[in-house]
């Protein structure tokens, strides 16, 4: 449970005191809050005693009398206005001062209560304040980490992009000062090697996007009862171009008894990927197996390989955004760090569980594992 500080300002003892004990166990709660708030009560009688303690720590809320002796109630207000400090002041003033109340919400009040006021009128009145700092906090962070996400999405675009684009105008210019000669026969590797660059851009543009389109929340889910066969064979034929130029067999073992509920696109995601991994981290002549099955809880998607494989050392970074394992195998191999990352977060999505099975020149298995039941209530909330 969150505590806000609540100083509240008036010269009236039993003003201050009554609104001590009636917010004293009084909390506030609403759906999209990850916790209840609470209220702490401080107590001042003075303007200048209430600024003495704006200055030394500054409470999240005032309840703020005008009539004071000396320091005049809209005068605090001016100092917090003028000082830009993140306080939310209701002002507290008799009926004969609304007008007064009414310029002090002019002038950056957040609200006002007349006195003599009900219990309930006061904590309806914290209510709404509780529900406007949330809020507020809530798009001040969105807004910070906003610029930061548009930060590292773009410092890490300019980076990954520059260097294909370099070696691609380089080969562009040899080829236009014909530095190896007029015949088109010996420029076929700069071309073969500008296409794979240009690919390796577009995989990892069509990445950064998934990748966005998920962390924004912004990407439409339609969950339809789905043929994942289907799916995985699609997705299968998208690879066969490129597992025949690695001469990689794969082969699709559907065993599915049971329907089931999802997002089609975030499925042709997680396939597509594991897919693609298997082919391009596979030996000449090696083999991908795509299993599907399930029992009466779980589905499980199994993408094993006849490659590689991959260091115990090395597991547990798979997961993590622009992160690749590099060795003397797999150093030419393109792509954007991004595939596995995207999986995981699809797989999270859905309450599921993604493991990594694998040696050395042995081989990789990645196995996801995701519920049947009740998931699309579950994810919806229903």
């Amino acid at each position: 449970m969150e505590t806000l500080d609540v100083l509240v300002v008036d010269d009236e003892p039993g003003i201050r005191s009554g609104v001590s004990r009636i917010l004293r166990n009084f909390s506030v709660s609403y759906p999209f809050m990850d916790d209840d708030i609470q209220f702490n009560i401080i107590e001042a009688a003075t303007g200048e005693e209430a600024l003495d303690i704006i200055n030394s720590k500054p409470p999240a809320i005032v309840l703020l009398d005008n009539k004071l002796p000396g320091m005049q109630g809209i005068e605090v207000l001016d100092y917090i206005n003028n000082n830009q400090l993140d306080i939310l002041v209701t002002m507290i003033t008799s009926y004969a001062s609304l007008d007064l109340a009414v310029k002090a919400t002019n002038i950056g009040a957040y609200d006002f209560v007349p006195k003599p006021f009900t219990p309930q009128e006061l904590k309806a009145s914290l209510e709404n304040i509780a529900k406007h700092y949330f809020l507020r906090r809530m798009t001040r962070k969105l807004h910070k980490e906003g610029k930061q996400v548009r930060f590292q999405f773009l410092t890490v675009l300019s980076h990954e992009l520059k260097s294909p684009l370099n070696a691609i105008e380089g080969y562009l210019q040899m080829m236009q000062e014909k530095q190896a000669g007029d015949s088109i026969d010996a420029y076929y590797d700069m071309i073969d090697r500008s296409l794979s660059r240009i690919k390796s851009m577009r995989s990892l543009i069509m990445d950064l996007l998934d990748l966005t389109r998920i962390e924004s929340g912004k990407k439409k889910r339609e969950f339809v009862e789905l043929d994942l066969g289907l799916v995985a064979k699609s997705a299968i034929d998208t690879m066969l171009p490129l597992a025949v130029q690695f001469d990689v067999s794969i082969i699709l073992e559907n065993n599915l008894t049971e329907p089931f509920m999802a997002d089609p696109e975030e499925m042709e995601i997680i396939l597509n990927n594991l897919i693609s991994n298997a082919v391009k981290y596979n030996k000449n002549g090696g083999s991908v197996v795509c299993s599907l099955s399930n029992t009466s809880n779980d589905l499980k998607i199994v993408i094993s390989d006849t490659g590689y494989g991959i260091d115990i050392n090395d597991i547990p970074k798979l997961f993590h955004e622009f992160s690749r394992i590099h060795n003397t195998s797999t150093k030419n191999v393109s792509g954007s760090g991004l595939g596995l990352s995207i999986v995981k977060r699809i797989v999270d999505m859905y309450k599921g569980n993604i493991e990594v099975q694998s040696a050395i020149n042995e081989g990789s298995s990645f196995i996801v594992t995701l519920p049947l039941k009740n998931i699309v209530e579950d994810i919806a909330g229903i």
